[in-house]
């Protein structure tokens, strides 16, 4: 059986947000959203890299917002350059799950829990990133 935590991220040119399975690898949890300026990528992936070692992450899955026509968009080729990132600071390779959806899927279920725009605006990333990571989880079984 694998050990270690599996983290999800969701990634975006503002916020990130990271969402961690229990050592189970059977449920996951929004952990934090890391903010950045869209432009100086090494303070998130320190972050990411800082979370990996006190968490015990062991593997990670990157959502990737694939475009329905097959085509990479501008946002897909920034989420495999900070995949790469992540790797060369790690050492773990991303996995990458499609993450079109995941944020209004995220919105939805914030809003169906009587949670007002302000607060949802704190943690969907991390929402979406719990999202990417139930489903991968949900496909390793």
């Amino acid at each position: 059986m694998d050990q270690g935590r599996i983290m999800g991220i969701d990634f975006g040119m503002r916020h990130i947000g990271v969402a961690l399975s229990d050592v189970l690898r059977i449920t996951a949890t929004g952990y934090e959203t890391v903010n950045w300026n869209g432009k100086d990528v090494d303070k998130p992936v320190a972050r990411i890299k800082e979370i990996v070692d006190t968490m015990g992450v062991t593997e990670i899955v990157l959502g990737k917002p694939s475009k329905t026509d097959g085509t990479k968009s501008e946002s897909e080729l920034k989420a495999e350059a900070f995949g790469a990132l992540v790797e060369e600071l790690t050492g773990i390779k991303p996995a990458f799950k499609d993450e079109r959806y995941t944020t209004v899927i995220a919105s939805r279920m914030l809003h169906d829990n009587n949670m007002n725009s302000k607060k949802q605006k704190k943690i969907i990333d991390q929402v979406a990133a719990e999202i990417i990571l139930r489903e991968y989880l949900e496909s390793k079984r």
